[in-house]
């Protein structure tokens, strides 16, 4: 397929202009067309030449521009609406009529910003790369792609040209189901949502036993003519095991979970580490605090009160983290398997470390009484919580006690074990301590403080669902977090310093279009966001403030959340929201997340602690390895979410027409979102089995409304609903509303009226999406 050159315009910031004249705002979205997510208003200004007070003119354009939905802010810089980033994860979907791969983005919100743009991926140019190729990309694929630097001209219905930089995932194009026999055959019952049945001839089977899990290769697709037919490809394990329902789950989700055979030798080669040229700090009383259940130590802390008289009240902190980057070295099997899990992945039932056991939970896990590696900060802080100095240490360390957080908790409150007798006084008080006065320096940075409670499930011996709770968050929690916060922040800033490229975690300040929407939603409950100037977490902690032991604080709580930005992994700094810090790092965990490995041998190569730190020629791999594992962590996420719906949806299925106390957790046009209050279990309420009228979703209101009787459930509303249905391989439930909505009278047709308006006044002035309109009953 060939490419024939396009001739093009000249650059907006290249016309000549008169003056400060504006340019239009076609110019100003061609502009941010050609630079999505790297142009902000000074860079806008310089680029057309607008000085003076043209630029409030300017700002104000933009303004609009982002309240029509037509821009977003990302990363503090501006971008057309649902703009693709520089680099970015995707998934190669089909060839094109002239046999060019296609992909489509690996993360995009369709309800934000409307379909999938489809990504044309541009074959390697010959010459042009200096080092190894990138693995031949193909249909199935995970993909790590660059938006391509020369213009081509491209197909109706292809919205950007990228290319290849890693083949990241080399993924099969199949189904998988679970087998229910049947006379002739098998049905295969979908794991997905919204997958249908398909049926299996006698002689596609196989060996494939009843409950097996399998993948299948479809023959033919199903409609009104019956099911559709496939034949089995492969058989993955039987669904009668402990471990099915997150055996499912890592097949969905394509999370590499057997290490090849040369990453097990290299671990296995892996031999306890000397002293050598390391600081001997085996004698200082570090302990580690953890879950009880935990097998791979991170990290240990230590305080003590600092005895210098010019910092009166102040104390040191010493936070030692396990020493991987001894271990794992960049390029070598271990590292290129570690970069390609991401981070470790968490299930109810079982654990899929990013490095092999011998290295994660073995040579570098900061085990109690045993010499280990580490690399080491320590940290002065004064009675107000100021951070004064810091310095990192390669040390061989041995830990003096590994205690759980609920242990630690009840000796600081009194009740003191057999080991933690001996500790009281030297160590854990002075831990105790410090964290307070670390506390004041938090209190004063006030970073976004939602409650949401995090509920845990427990499993019985046959892998089945014992039961769910709300652990209760401590003060040895978050004693822990804030220590680690204060490394995390240590490393960015040593790394900054020394001018050594690194990977920042960065969290970016809520797009307008969402504020604007928590905003609307938030005046319902005669609650404003109040503030001036630019966005801060103390003006969401205000709100949170408000209804703080009210039953509409879990609500608020969830609406603030859901207008967050996402975290992720970048080269390029633009801070940490949530926490309110202007340079933050992963540094603490690099048993389990591979950012921290990184930022590790970057510590090493800055402060000439070795020879296996960060090799220069990485400095320019950082940004696709930050899409990359950033990509890899949503992955897990949604993994170990979909995980805790099976289970859940297995252990209700014996339930079903049982009824429950639930609360909304979400509103769409197809209906209403619920989560069970005893045990968290998330389902789903179709709106056509709502109620006998018909209703419209109000986005503003986060409701549903009756047209006609202006019956209305809004998002948070506590309702009783019924169970219908449990598909445990799929994770889904489905209910039937039992409770009546809250009735306005004669507010019905008014508020239906107003939403239509609002709706078209969106859509003036923004761009074209192709979207129908809602379906209108007769």
């Amino acid at each position: 397929m060939a490419f024939p050159p396009i001739i093009k315009t000249p650059a907006p910031g290249s016309r000549q202009r008169l003056g400060d004249a504006l340019p239009s705002r076609e110019e100003i979205l061609a502009h941010l067309a050609e630079h999505p997510g790297e142009a902000g208003k000074r860079g806008i200004a310089r680029a057309f030449g607008i000085t003076g007070g043209a630029k409030i003119a300017l700002k104000r354009i933009l303004k609009e521009l982002a309240e029509e939905g037509v821009v977003e802010k990302r990363r503090r810089k501006l971008a057309p609406k649902g703009a693709l980033t520089t680099v970015f994860v995707a998934d190669v979907t089909r060839r094109d009529a002239d046999g060019e791969l296609l992909a489509t983005p690996d993360e995009w919100d369709e309800e934000e910003n409307g379909p999938a743009p489809v990504v044309l991926i541009l074959p390697e140019v010959r010459g042009r790369r200096t080092g190894p190729r990138p693995a031949s990309a193909g249909v199935g694929d995970r993909v790590l792609l660059r938006v391509a630097d020369v213009e081509v001209e491209l197909p109706e219905g292809v919205a950007q040209a990228a290319r290849v930089i890693r083949v990241l995932d080399k993924k099969p194009p199949e189904a998988l189901g679970v087998v229910h026999l049947v006379p002739g055959g098998a049905r295969i019952v979908p794991i997905e949502k919204r997958g249908r049945e398909l049926q299996v001839a006698e002689a596609d089977l196989k060996d494939a036993q009843e409950g097996d899990l399998v993948a299948v290769d479809l023959i033919r697709s199903g409609g009104r003519l019956g099911l559709g037919r496939a034949k089995v490809r492969s058989v993955i394990g039987s669904m009668a095991s402990e471990r099915a329902v997150s055996e499912i789950a890592l097949h969905v989700h394509n999370i590499p979970h057997v290490f090849p055979v040369a990453v097990l030798a290299e671990a296995e080669a892996c031999e306890p580490v000397k002293l050598g040229k390391r600081e001997d700090w085996r004698d200082l009383p570090l302990v580690t605090i953890d879950p009880p259940d935990a097998k791979d130590h991170d990290d240990a802390v230590h305080a003590t009160p600092d005895d210098d008289p010019e910092n009166p009240g102040g104390f040191v902190c010493t936070v030692a983290i396990a020493d991987v980057a001894h271990y794992v070295r960049p390029g070598a099997a271990l590292d290129r398997e570690a970069q390609h899990r991401g981070n470790s992945v968490y299930f109810p039932d079982r654990v899929v470390p990013m490095l092999p056991e011998k290295i994660s939970t073995d040579l570098c896990s900061l085990r109690e009484k045993e010499d280990r590696p580490a690399l080491a900060v320590r940290m002065i802080f004064s009675a107000e919580g100021r951070k004064l100095s810091h310095t990192f240490h390669r040390i061989l360390m041995r830990s003096a006690a590994k205690l759980a957080y609920q242990q630690a908790q009840a000796a600081i409150d009194g009740r003191v074990d057999e080991k933690t007798d001996t500790l009281v006084e030297g160590v854990l008080k002075p831990l105790w301590a410090a964290y307070a006065v670390l506390k004041k320096g938090r209190d004063h940075r006030e970073p976004l403080d939602l409650d949401l409670p995090e509920r845990k499930i427990l499993l019985k011996p046959d892998g089945t669902v014992d039961k769910v709770i709300v652990p209760e968050r401590l003060d040895a929690h978050k004693l822990i977090e804030e220590f680690m916060i204060q490394a995390n922040v240590a490393a960015a800033e040593t790394l900054e310093k020394h001018k050594t490229p690194l990977l920042y975690r960065i969290h970016d300040m809520p797009s307008d279009e969402k504020i604007n929407a928590l905003k609307e939603f938030l005046s319902t409950l005669d609650i404003k966001l109040a503030g001036k100037g630019g966005l801060k977490p103390a003006m969401f902690n205000s709100i949170l403030a408000k209804v703080v032991d009210t039953p509409k604080a879990g609500l608020v709580n969830e609406v603030v959340l859901r207008s967050q930005a996402q975290a992720e992994y970048n080269p390029n700094n633009i801070g940490h929201f949530g926490l309110h810090l202007r340079r933050y790092a992963h540094f603490t965990s690099p048993i389990r997340r591979y950012a921290d490995l990184v930022v590790h041998r970057g510590l090493i190569r800055a402060l000439g602690l070795g020879s296996d730190g960060l090799p220069e020629t990485w400095d320019d791999k950082l940004e696709g390895i930050g899409a990359e594992i950033s990509a890899c962590e949503r992955r897990a996420m949604a993994a170990e979410r979909d995980t805790i719906d099976r289970l859940i949806a297995r252990w209700l299925m014996d339930k079903v027409g049982a009824t429950f106390r639930a609360k909304i957790s979400g509103v769409t046009k197809s209906g209403l979102f619920v989560r069970l209050d005893d045990t968290g279990a998330d389902g789903f309420v179709p709106a056509a089995t709502i109620g006998d009228d018909y209703y419209v979703y109000d986005q503003a209101t986060h409701a549903m409304i009756g047209s006609r009787t202006g019956e209305t459930w809004r998002l948070g509303d506590t309702v009783e609903v019924r169970l219908v249905e449990a598909q445990p391989f799929a994770g889904a439930l489905r209910f039937e509303l039992l409770s009546e909505g809250v009735i306005e009278r004669g507010m019905g047709r008014r508020r239906i009226a107003g939403i239509v308006a609002r709706d078209k006044a969106k859509v003036r002035g923004a761009p074209s999406r192709g979207r129908k309109g809602p379906k209108r009953k007769g």
